[in-house]
């Protein structure tokens, strides 16, 4: 784990069970014998891809360093039910105490992926990229976006700081003061750093003709239908990468990579998605 990113996974960590009183089971307290020792596992209870097996590790080092954690498969591997996924062996308590926590990112994370993987493999065969979004929940998101990879997805911007995104917002408020999309895009360029490539928003095949010709690098194509989006990639002609968003899932994400599009990104990866059906089980 590298160091920086272990660091955030800490503070992460410290605060979850900070929020659970994991230091303050009175049921783990009450009915537990401080000595008794046993042995747990990770059983996956469906099919998926597994993500968080270092942060579930980090959890029961933060609640007991001499907990012996052994990790059986690696994030990103293929689960079916019944795969155990890790074994945790060392205090009874300090396992109860962590449980909840560690089962929390790990289901997550493991959602993340699983359902990540899904759109990756409807849109295999097409140049298609799979790619997450801003849509994350506050404080994790740079461990979603970490699941999104570890399902086989690429990622988005990860802040605002990440790149330059023209959206509707920034159109509507630009235009009000007599801004057209090409002079929106000369005025990103003028004040932006160079660095940066610039992407637009936009919502019609007349749009992301203009927005290429007025430089832009790459075009997102807003709430398109696929006949539009085919026009849209036919138009551009490859000059640059175009994106496509807004109403994207399982059942038409196939049809949208084939119309062409670089880029396909998908809220529904971090912002509704379900968590893997996994479990702790212990044995004394």
């Amino acid at each position: 784990m590298e160091l920086g990113w272990k660091r955030k996974v800490e503070e992460l960590v410290d605060h979850a069970l900070a929020e659970d009183w994991a230091w303050g089971d009175v049921t783990t307290q009450a009915l537990i014998p401080a000595e008794a020792e046993g042995q747990a596992s990770f059983i996956a209870k469906s099919a998926g891809v597994v993500a968080g097996i270092e942060v579930v590790q980090l959890v029961f080092a933060r609640v007991d360093p001499f907990l012996k954690f052994r990790a059986l498969l690696h994030d990103g591997d293929k689960l079916q039910r019944g795969t155990e996924i890790a074994a945790i062996e060392g205090k009874v308590g300090s396992i109860l105490r962590g449980e909840r926590v560690a089962l929390n990112f790990l289901q997550r994370l493991s959602g993340i992926a699983t359902e990540t993987s899904r759109y990756v493999e409807a849109v295999r065969g097409t140049k298609a990229r799979i790619v997450d979004t801003r849509k994350t929940t506050p404080g994790l998101r740079f461990l979603e976006k970490y699941a999104v990879k570890a399902g086989g997805g690429q990622n988005h911007r990860v802040h605002l700081g990440d790149g330059i995104l023209i959206k509707d917002n920034h159109l509507a408020a630009l235009r009000a003061r007599g801004l057209d999309l090409r002079a929106v895009i000369d005025l990103a360029k003028k004040n932006a750093p160079h660095t940066l490539k610039i992407e637009i928003e936009v919502t019609t095949v007349a749009e992301a003709g203009e927005a290429v010709e007025a430089g832009a690098d790459i075009v997102m194509l807003d709430n398109m239908s696929v006949e539009e989006m085919r026009r849209a990639v036919k138009s551009v002609g490859g000059r640059v990468l175009i994106e496509a968003s807004g109403g994207v899932n399982l059942d038409n994400v196939k049809s949208v990579a084939e119309t062409g599009v670089d880029l396909i990104s998908v809220g529904a990866l971090t912002h509704s998605v379900k968590a893997l059906d996994i479990s702790l089980e212990l044995e004394v």
